[in-house]
């Protein structure tokens, strides 16, 4: 069973990648897999669920206190994948990163990890500012870390902060960075800026995805494009990224950047032509 972890910046289609990634690995390559949603908004498996609003973890706790089943947090979306959402305390009450931490205890207690699953992802929100943001690395559940990025400054620089929490806990959790995935904005010299910038991180960029309004158009219909338009190009990309996933075999403890480190590479590669 392969743990893995999808980080990135808010907005920056984390979400919408990972279940893209997942709903391709599920049926382009036939893997077992559980999306573990780590955002409190709740919305990591809502297009595998066809628009359902799952109920998360906490709110079931709260309204059902712990004697709960399996089948009451988990539903199976798209592709038999199985879909948990953590939730999050009450706004302005408590912190989120609690919510991972709960559901990933629980759903261990509850047997939810069996021994058929190719993979367990977890879609974890923005950058690792708060410990329990961070537990699926410093705890060693995920070993496998993915960072959604751009050819934004913001974007480097909240990758460039994950890969700094990677690095902390490399050693005591075990986890490494599998590499970096564009999710691109069609920003001048993108790929080039991402491949100088994974390779300073002494990782790869693993996979380019390319902008397709065909994504927002799925989205609308709740779905996943592989499910709304599996013949299409983009489709065939996130089947492209599912298998670069699957096949990679470059895990590395990165090497962050300094900010002047960063903003030098942005004016190197990030404005060519310009």
């Amino acid at each position: 069973m392969r743990q893995v972890a999808i980080y990135g910046k808010g907005g920056i289609g984390k979400s919408t990648t990972t279940q893209n990634l997942t709903a391709a690995l599920a049926t382009h390559l036939n893997k077992k897999i559980m999306l573990i949603g780590c955002d409190p908004k709740a919305d990591s498996t809502r297009m595998l669920l066809g628009g359902l609003a799952q109920k998360t973890v906490l709110d079931t706790l709260r309204e059902e206190g712990d004697e709960i089943e399996l089948e009451n947090i988990m539903k199976d979306g798209f592709g038999g994948i199985h879909c948990v959402e953590s939730g999050g305390p009450e706004p302005g009450v408590g912190c989120a990163g609690r919510g991972i931490i709960t559901s990933i205890n629980m759903l261990e207690q509850m047997g939810a990890y069996t021994d058929d699953l190719d993979y367990v992802f977890y879609d974890v929100l923005g950058d690792v500012v708060c410990g329990g943001f961070a537990m699926p690395i410093r705890e060693g559940k995920a070993q496998e870390i993915y960072v959604v990025a751009s050819g934004e400054l913001m974007a480097m620089y909240a990758a460039n902060n994950i890969c700094k929490g990677v690095q902390k806990y490399a050693n005591s959790g075990g986890v490494r960075l599998g590499g970096v995935i564009c999710n691109s904005r069609k920003v001048d010299g993108e790929r080039e800026l991402l491949e100088a910038f994974a390779k300073e991180l002494g990782s790869q960029l693993i996979y380019f995805v390319p902008r397709d309004n065909i994504v927002q158009h799925a989205e609308i219909n709740k779905k996943v494009v592989i499910e709304f338009e599996p013949d299409c190009n983009q489709a065939n990309e996130y089947r492209g990224l599912a298998e670069a996933v699957d096949s990679n075999d470059m895990f590395v403890i990165p090497k962050p950047l300094s900010q002047d480190q960063l903003e030098d590479l942005m004016m190197e590669h990030g404005f060519l032509g310009i």
